[in-house]
């Protein structure tokens, strides 16, 4: 049975595991820094596994080093936002976490894929491809999978139908400039551009792009977390039955869109290499122009953060 180490035992990395011990299928390490809490959560999981029926093995790790020859690395770790923050104001702290972090993992787990849900998506999801060496297919953000998985419960919600017949694409930045495709998005194959008017269709798209915000608002004390982890999970499982399914990550570009080094959400197929091939949906002059809006607001962010690296945008070098 192959290992996933989780890395980050908050909310978000806690729930994770316990998505993943649900499938039955990999054994799972969760790591923290804080002593105790990585052992306490997973421990409070197995004593659940008598009636769960886990055939898996979770357990905590106290030394990071015991994620060595993981197949997947989920990175979890890290601030989280409370009321009145937006994901960038957590890029600083979250950034030295990844300095850290990612030359540890590229020597313990050489060939791992990495998962990244820490915030923000995009930006770390970049940082940590560029300070672990990997290659850009082996670093997955998970920004756009939770944004269609929230639009896909407004469109089944609006309608009427079960979540299962309804499939979503939303690509570009993980944020409230995310780009929603109405075009690519479909009811049992009908396409929603067929089911919905326009007006409803934009304040769906306004109502996933608002979900994390409204989230963290409505709770008063931390970010968004079941949603995250069960698309997480989901990508998990994709990686490790190499199963060739369709799911939208972000990845550092190189000339996607004529964008380069910066990292956006694109549907990829997902297999056990990570990302094997990227889809580029037909964009008009409109949606190009958001997504270089955001590729260069990403950049900035970069800059920001002290990553001379960062030059994002149209053109950008590789």
């Amino acid at each position: 049975m192959s290992q996933v180490s989780i890395l980050g035992s908050g909310n978000v990395g806690a729930n994770t595991a316990f998505f993943i011990a649900e499938t039955g299928i990999e054994d799972v390490i969760l790591y923290d820094i804080q002593e105790g809490l990585a052992t306490g959560k997973t421990l409070d999981l197995m004593e659940a596994a008598p009636i769960r029926k886990y055939r898996n093995r979770l357990s905590g790790a106290t030394a990071l080093g015991e994620i060595a020859g993981s197949q997947v690395v989920v990175l979890a770790a890290g601030r989280v936002r409370k009321p009145g923050m937006k994901r960038e104001d957590l890029l600083q702290e979250n950034s030295r976490l990844v300095d850290e972090l990612a030359p540890e993992v590229a020597r313990l787990a050489p060939e791992a894929v990495v998962i990244v849900a820490t915030e923000p998506v995009d930006p770390i999801t970049r940082r940590f491809t560029r300070r672990s060496g990997f290659p850009r297919n082996r670093v997955l953000g998970v920004g756009g999978c939770l944004d269609a998985t929230r639009l896909r419960f407004a469109i089944a919600r609006e309608l009427g139908v079960s979540t299962e017949n309804v499939s979503a694409l939303v690509i570009g930045r993980h944020s409230d400039s995310m780009l929603v495709l109405p075009r690519y998005c479909s009811v049992s194959g009908v396409p929603l551009t067929q089911l919905l008017p326009a007006e409803r269709i934009a304040a769906l798209a306004r109502e996933t792009a608002a979900a994390g915000d409204l989230i963290v608002q409505m709770a008063q004390h931390s970010s968004a977390y079941y949603a995250p982890s069960a698309a997480v999970a989901d990508l998990v499982d994709a990686v490790h039955m190499d199963l060739g399914r369709v799911l939208c990550v972000s990845l550092l570009l190189e000339g996607e869109y004529g964008l380069r080094d910066v990292a956006l959400s694109l549907p990829a197929v997902i297999g056990r290499e990570g990302v094997r091939r990227v889809f580029l949906p037909h964009l008009s002059a409109e949606e190009q122009a958001v997504l270089e809006r955001s590729a260069r607001e990403l950049a900035a962010l970069a800059a920001s953060s002290g990553d001379s690296e960062g030059r994002g945008g149209r053109g950008g070098a590789a």
